[in-house]
């Protein structure tokens, strides 16, 4: 036994092999105890070089001292030697004189595991030669299967030699076909050349080893089932590769209608193509045409949809009397979001309007053409000979309901509950709202009952990774919240504090450091948002720490940062009833929340907080006594693609503010350095805007580099700002509809929604200059920094709620830039995109009755050709020309 175990412990397998041959079985199972021992051992740490080095023995050993076939299969398979197996030859000899029955036993179990558990495949292949058993077909096998046959071409041959010479060429190619993903794999090897696997699929087809049928019904079977597009794209390559015939085509109609209908688009171009030939060679029914054309016609894929508007033409052409039903099919596409789209289907009706000599088929043609754009109605009027609509429907703009600022509830009222909410806030996080009621119950249930907190806190505590006694504990809490390079990145950060300075994890000392020298962070454009805000946390912990507080001063009434001024003062009247020291930074980020514009509430509030006789109530009185919130002076800069903006100096908060508030005054540069800026975070940012309820605009200075990235270096998430930014109070200036004209250009949907979200909300608020939006958006995409293309995607999405009127109020001031451009310097200057831009505005014009004239729209929809941006300066043209109807 000590024989066995040392040489299983010292690798030498060849040693432990020749051991295990001359024992009998008894023997072999008296050794397993022993060996499940040292797997235990080895376990603690399998990455150490002993242990890397002991698992293959350890691997033979074990699964050849075990009689079981379930205990053996989970063996081979186990998790922690799935990186240091011993190779499946050996592990096939250690097995080799095992009955038959349980050898087919272990082979379907190890066949049955998942891809993940990486059985080898040769071990599996092996066990399938020694035992006779019929070859399985899990998705673990066939995929090892296919991985072996793509790894042949180190020999030499091809995969098509591969496959000829294997003897489960029939059960395994069926099972792929029903394996997920297998297609991938099969492009991935061997991609779309002449020994890819579609290449030899075909050839062992044509040559009868596979069965025709069966492989096409497969096949097609696949296509319908969907899956990943690299999936779809390797069955449809097997598909065309098999040359199938037209009586095999027209065997699987319904298969080809239900591809054409829900297919990927490459696929469903497949299936539009074959159903096409069909119908143009006899073989495929009007009916059936029209049910075809009813899916396709409705495809976001507008080359599918030009493609079956010309299959209808042919149609007509081809069977004049089958316009009873092809023109109805052809429109249905009257009703298509794009008007290129009913345009073409137009032109198709008019060339075969003749046709339609029944009255039933031309009402039902004048019916559907009241889905058109107007331009296009009046000249189906003509063409069918019906009366155009008489008036136009008064247009009613939609804009979503104002958001209201939710009230703050009060704080926890027990410990208990406080707890429950803490650790919620650091297991998913939280908005201001949450932020703030729990900071500041944890400063209440401090002052009220410290032991008591603690306790509730423990089971929150102990799972944090500064804790002693928690299991992920990587860094002593002192070094972690006193590096003065990185500040407090996240609320989840600020929570930590507080939470490590009640269980003792900070010095004194420390805290008083930071309360007096502030965080010495790297300086951005940022600092000035990440320093007052961590300054109020620091000085909470020093006071937790020292002198707790009852309550905190700066807790806002709303959800959007803002305090109400009565609140204010009466609790400033607490404190002075209770003898208690105001905290600076505390102090300083309440008069910043309190509110300041409705100045009938402030006149009053200044004069209760004059009558307290304290410091703190007569800096207040003098503040809430002074103008509402001014704004800097700005100008606009430009930085390589991009337009961004600088502010002057704000006196009125460096005067009497703490040192870490004062930089909220200071003036902003573009050019600030941002190299070592450590603010990747999104989620601090709502916090930046409670820090500033009232002055939305000198937040949105400071985060417009990182909001025009989104469009410029196609970054992601930093638009999650964009509707609480449109939420806020304050003015809305440059910096607010920058930050939003980089919203709606930006490279992913997700930031472009929010940005739409937010220019919906400042719409309905009042508060957006349509004026100055579409001017920035025009000199945005003139530069590149907004692509075209996006920005159109922005404006549908828009103009789909039911803002038309405003969206035509932006793209009104944006395309007289782009336009111009176009006429002084030719096609090239339209950018990609500036057609589908122009046929939103179209769109937005129409819906919403809008008139006059935009320079340079003339000399663009007189240009020859018939492109998307001519067309659509065409539709622009007409629709701002036409008189309403009377």
């Amino acid at each position: 036994m000590s024989s066995l175990l040392e040489a299983v412990r010292a690798g030498r397998t060849a040693e432990v092999v020749s051991l295990l041959d001359g024992m009998t079985d008894a023997e072999r199972r008296s050794f397993f105890p022993e060996l499940r021992a040292l797997r235990k051992e080895l376990r603690s740490d399998q990455w150490n070089a002993a242990s890397r080095r002991a698992y293959p023995a350890l691997h033979a050993a074990g699964a050849a001292c075990q009689t079981g076939a379930a205990a053996v299969a989970s063996w081979l398979a186990a998790a922690d030697m799935r990186w240091s197996q011993a190779s499946p030859g050996l592990l096939i000899h250690l097995l080799g004189d095992r009955e038959t029955d349980w050898l087919v036993d272990v082979t379907h179990r190890l066949a049955q595991r998942p891809e993940s558990a990486r059985v080898p495949y040769e071990l599996l292949a092996g066990l399938v030669r020694l035992s006779g058993c019929p070859v399985p077909t899990t998705p673990a096998y066939v995929t090892g299967w296919v991985e072996h046959i793509g790894a042949g071409w180190e020999l030499g041959n091809t995969v098509l030699d591969r496959l000829r010479k294997d003897p489960h060429l029939a059960p395994l190619v069926a099972a792929a076909f029903e394996t997920e993903d297998i297609g991938g794999r099969w492009a991935w090897t061997y991609g779309e050349g002449p020994d890819s696997w579609a290449e030899a699929l075909a050839r062992l087809t044509d040559e009868g080893a596979l069965d025709r049928g069966a492989t096409v019904d497969a096949c097609v079977a696949r296509l319908l089932r969907g899956g990943s597009a690299a999936d779809q794209r390797s069955f449809l390559r097997v598909l065309k590769s098999l040359a199938l015939t037209r009586d095999e085509e027209r065997e699987r109609i319904a298969d080809w209608l239900a591809l054409a209908s829900d297919g990927m688009s490459v696929v469903a171009a497949h299936a539009q193509s074959v159903l096409g030939a069909l119908a143009l060679d006899g073989d495929l029914a009007p009916s059936r045409l029209t049910e075809m054309s009813g899916a396709v016609l409705f495809r976001t894929e507008k080359k599918l949809v030009r493609a079956q508007l010309v299959l209808l033409g042919k149609a007509l052409a081809r069977d004049p009397s089958a316009a009873g039903e092809l023109l109805p099919a052809a429109a249905q596409a009257f009703g298509h979001e794009d008007s290129d789209v009913q345009d073409r289907a137009l032109k198709l009706v008019e060339r075969h309007a003749k046709k339609a000599d029944t009255g039933p088929l031309r009402e039902e043609l004048a019916v559907a053409s009241e889905q058109l754009i107007p331009v296009l109605r009046a000249r189906a009027a003509r063409t069918l000979g019906v009366p155009a609509a008489s008036w136009t429907p008064e247009y009613e703009e939609v804009l979503p309901p104002v958001p209201q600022p939710v009230r703050l509830a009060p704080a926890p009222e027990t410990a208990a509950e406080l707890a429950e909410e803490v650790g919620a806030l650091l297991a998913s996080g939280g908005g201001v709202t949450e932020f703030e009621r729990t900071l500041d119950g944890l400063v209440r249930h401090t002052y009220r009952d410290k032991g008591a907190l603690l306790d509730a806190l423990a089971p929150v505590v102990s799972q944090r990774w500064w804790d002693p006694s928690g299991p992920e504990r990587i860094l002593p809490s002192q070094d972690y919240f006193s590096n003065s390079h990185r500040g407090i990145g996240t609320t989840e950060d600020g929570i930590d504090l507080l939470l490590a300075t009640l269980r003792g994890g900070l010095l004194t000392a420390t805290l008083h450091s930071a309360v007096q020298r502030g965080a010495r962070t790297h300086e951005c454009v940022h600092s000035a948002l990440s320093r007052a805000f961590d300054a109020r946390l620091w000085e909470v912990a020093y006071r937790i720490r020292t002198d707790p507080l009852p309550f905190l001063l700066s807790t806002p009434t709303w959800s959007t940062g803002l305090l109400e001024p009565d609140e204010l003062v009466a609790r400033l009247d607490t404190y002075r009833r209770l003898g208690v020291r105001v905290s600076p930074a505390d102090f300083a980020q309440a008069l910043l929340r309190v509110r300041r514009e409705d100045r009938s509430a402030a006149a009053t509030a200044a004069e209760d907080a004059a009558a307290l006789g304290t410091a703190e109530g007569t800096r207040l009185a003098a503040w809430l006594s002074c103008d509402g919130p001014t704004l800097p002076t700005d100008r606009r800069r430009t930085s390589g693609a991009r337009i961004l903006v600088e502010c002057g100096e704000l006196p009125e908060l460096q005067e009497d503010f703490p040192e870490e508030f004062r930089p909220l005054g200071r003036p902003v540069s573009v050019f600030k350095e941002r190299w070592y800026c450590h603010h990747w975070g999104q989620d601090i940012r709502q916090h930046w805007l409670a820090l500033l309820p009232e002055r939305r605009e000198l937040v949105a200075v400071r985060v417009l580099r990182d909001i025009s990235a989104l469009a410029v270096e196609d970054s992601r998430g930093a638009a999650a700002v964009l509707p609480l930014l449109a939420e806020a109070g304050g003015a809305a200036g440059e910096a607010v509809h920058l930050c939003l004209a980089y919203g709606l250009g930006a490279r992913h949907p997700e930031d472009r929604l929010a940005a739409v979200d937010a220019l919906l909300v400042l719409a309905a608020r009042g508060q957006l200059d349509p004026a100055r939006l579409g001017a920035d958006l025009g000199q945005l995409v003139r530069r590149g920094a907004v692509k075209p293309l996006r920005l159109a995607e922005s404006a549908r999405t828009a103009a789909a709620t039911g803002a038309n009127a405003t969206i035509w109020g932006v793209l009104r001031h944006a395309l007289p830039v782009l336009l111009a451009d176009l006429a002084t310097e030719g096609a090239a200057a339209s950018g990609r995109g500036l057609g589908e831009l122009v046929g939103v505005a179209a769109e937005c014009a129409e819906r919403s009755g809008a008139r006059g004239e935009i320079p340079h729209l003339a000399q663009a929809a007189d240009r020859r050709g018939s492109s998307r941006l001519v067309t659509q300066a065409r539709r622009l043209r007409d629709t701002l020309a036409e008189q309403r109807a009377a």
